[in-house]
């Protein structure tokens, strides 16, 4: 059952008040007013297909329907998330939605393995940070995810995880703003041909420029801080393109390639469809006001120190 609240709106006012009458998420024309396709609305990328192919299906491509439905099924039992763990949320409040709807094993179609392409290098730096995070997990807050610290949490392009799989897009003939609620970040993309920031200037997300390719949008996204974590292994130097293309009234088909030459040993690109969220409410997500989490993870650890 996914969670039908997702986050505020906030300070995206100043987009707001430049929407012309389309109305995100109505039936009617694929267009906007002034031509481009319309792709508003709020959408979801909940899957619980994997980022990577799982190495036991090496050489299957897709899910068969009694593997996808077991798979669906088994998320839905509560069940705590380690032996002794009284687990987290239970299964009302998760987000994780099903297999994707075109049943392929992992979100990555290129390369044709469904795998990251690592380099050794890579790997060995996954596994010292892995090491490390055992070993020191929360000296400081500085040892703790992103996420744990109400800065970033999907990253750019987004990886769905357990709650907040969505997007909610906005447009004005000018640019696209993209809303992901939870810890609250939203891209104001320029669509007018203006260059990227310049290569000392650094944030969490990245810089983004949008073109339209026909029918689809795409979305160029560079100059990632030094702090950026993604879901995937990435540095500085990673680079990510990504599509958009409304295929139907209720479905958004996306696509994203990542290159970093330092990281991988070739591009790599993944696709998933973004089915319509229709009557969801959108709430705000107070990280910072409510992390108790970071203050009670280093006070346990604090204690266990002693």
């Amino acid at each position: 059952m996914q969670k039908r609240t997702i986050g505020a709106l906030g300070a995206l006012a100043a987009a707001v008040m430049l929407l012309p009458a389309s109305v995100a998420g109505q039936d009617g024309p694929l267009t906007t007013p002034w031509g481009d396709p319309d792709l508003q609305g709020t959408w979801s990328y909940a899957s619980l297909t994997p980022l990577q192919r799982p190495t036991s299906m090496s050489d299957k491509e897709f899910f068969t329907p009694e593997e996808a439905a077991q798979r669906n099924y088994a998320v839905t039992l509560d069940q705590p998330d380690t032996p002794g763990s009284v687990g987290s949320y239970n299964a009302l409040w998760f987000d994780r939605g099903e297999v994707s709807s075109d049943m392929r094993t992992s979100l990555i179609v290129d390369p044709a393995d469904g795998r990251l392409p690592v380099t050794a290098e890579t790997q060995r730096r996954q596994t010292e940070l892995r090491e490390y995070a055992r070993a020191h997990p929360a000296d400081s807050w500085v040892d703790r995810t992103n996420w744990d610290r109400c800065i970033t949490y999907h990253g750019v392009p987004p990886i769905s995880t357990g709650y907040n799989n969505s997007v909610q897009i906005l447009q004005t003939p000018t640019h696209v703003a993209i809303r992901m609620e939870n810890i609250h970040d939203v891209r104001i993309i320029p669509l007018d041909g203006r260059p990227q920031l310049d290569d000392k200037i650094r944030q969490w997300n990245g810089d983004s420029r949008a073109h339209w390719d026909g029918d689809t949008l795409v979305i160029e996204t560079a100059n990632y801080s030094d702090q950026t974590v993604h879901r995937f292994p990435s540095s500085r130097q990673t680079k990510a393109v990504e599509r958009f293309r409304r295929v139907a009234e209720d479905r958004i088909e996306t696509e994203f390639t990542i290159e970093d030459a330092t990281v991988y040993t070739a591009p790599w690109t993944a696709v998933r469809p973004m089915p319509r969220l229709d009557g969801y409410i959108i709430y705000e997500y107070a990280c910072h006001e409510g992390n108790y989490a970071m203050s009670n993870i280093l006070m346990s650890e604090r204690s266990a120190e002693r």
